[in-house]
């Protein structure tokens, strides 16, 4: 067997346990994005939305409905990655990993290609209970599917970074309960950027999501708070850096020791 096809095994074999880990306990991992986004439609979209109206031409549960879906694709790519590399390095199964002849960039490959399957199929679930309150249309299915894959890419590597620098299953949930979840709120999910002053508009775009949930709206809607091309290269730009910030976490066995 060439080195090509031991390293492709390799990969094969981590996603495959990824993908097998999370949809074997698929009630848990699957069926609540599906319960808190038709909640969420139910309360912001239905009672809220009407006395709301229009916003960027379409109505109110049409504008939210993109950030909805990518907000649950975010919070699954990231927790897959963050909870199975923590559990792995807990374990100490990590470390026979390490020393084996499979370079690190397959390692984390495998770990991230697990985290965008998740945030696939449950985007993919959560698009279908969407449909159960709005008409989804695609004004450019091309960049739908860029984006949520780009997505699902940083969040899953910054999930894997978490999980590198954790010390307990306590600092897994930090993260998303002081980062994640301020970032998609105040990442455009419930409001147009135009809504904000100038201030507030310049601060909001330090945050990455505005990005992802911009390309992802327009993909759907055709309307856009920034430049979507500007929006696909921060998105590149973040995946590139936590990429490079992973591999050499983990080449140089940093935080690799629960």
């Amino acid at each position: 067997m060439n080195m090509r096809a031991l390293y492709a095994t390799a990969f094969k074999s981590i996603l495959t346990k990824e993908i097998n880990r999370f949809t074997r306990i698929w009630v848990q991992t699957l069926v609540p994005p599906a319960i808190s986004m038709t909640l969420y439609f139910l309360i912001f979209g239905n009672l809220v939305g009407k006395r709301i109206g229009e916003m960027g031409g379409v109505s109110y549960m049409e504008f939210i409905a993109p950030g909805l879906i990518m907000m649950s694709v975010i919070t699954a790519s990231y927790s897959n990655v963050a909870s199975s590399f923590f559990s792995a390095k807990f374990q100490r199964n990590l470390e026979e990993l390490i020393v084996a002849p499979v370079p690190h960039y397959v390692i984390i490959a495998g770990y991230v290609g697990g985290g965008v399957v998740r945030g696939l199929c449950v985007g993919t679930i959560v698009t279908l209970v969407a449909m159960f309150f709005v008409d989804i249309s695609l004004h450019h299915a091309g960049l739908v599917v860029l984006t949520v894959l780009l997505t699902s890419i940083l969040f899953s590597l910054g999930g894997l970074i978490n999980a590198i620098f954790a010390n307990s299953y306590d600092d897994i949930s930090i993260v998303p309960t002081f980062v994640l979840t301020p970032l998609t709120y105040l990442g455009g999910v419930f409001y147009s950027l135009s809504l904000l002053p100038d201030f507030w508009q310049g601060v909001s775009k330090l945050n990455p999501v505005v990005y992802m949930i911009n390309v992802f709206r327009y993909g759907f809607l055709g309307y856009a708070d920034m430049s979507v091309p500007f929006s696909i290269a921060v998105m590149l730009g973040f995946c590139v850096g936590l990429w490079t910030l992973a591999y050499y976490l983990i080449s140089r066995g940093i935080g690799l020791r629960s």
